[in-house]
């Protein structure tokens, strides 16, 4: 299954869901980077450098950075869902349906179609 990080804002029982399905996800706090206000392009070096995934609601300036050329090992730009459990399948069904993230950005939504 996949390698994950999970940045600040990603809330935990999603990130347990994640988990359950056999996913290997490394949080802000298991690093012990919470609560230090990283600036985002070292959050995605640090991801790059771990050989993991972003998860991430800040889709905004993770885009940019991805579009900037940084390099990195996946982002996933997810929106927000309080129904945690249907946001880690979706998340899930993502990570499974890509072979190599690697350099990819692909973006989580709530409903199909939604940018």
């Amino acid at each position: 299954m996949a390698r994950c990080y999970a940045n600040e804002n990603f809330p935990l029982p999603a990130v347990e869901a994640l988990r359950a399905l056999g996913h290997d996800v490394l949080t802000t706090q298991d690093a012990g980077k919470s609560g230090a206000a990283i600036p985002d392009d070292e959050v995605l070096r640090f991801a790059h450098a771990q050989r993991r995934t972003l998860l991430t609601f800040n889709r905004k300036d993770f885009i940019r950075l991805h579009l900037a050329g940084q390099n990195h090992a996946g982002i996933l730009a997810c929106r927000f869902d309080p129904d945690f459990p249907a946001l880690a399948e979706r998340i899930h069904r993502c990570l499974h349906e890509t072979d190599d993230l690697a350099g990819k950005l692909l973006k989580v939504n709530r409903n199909p179609g939604e940018a």
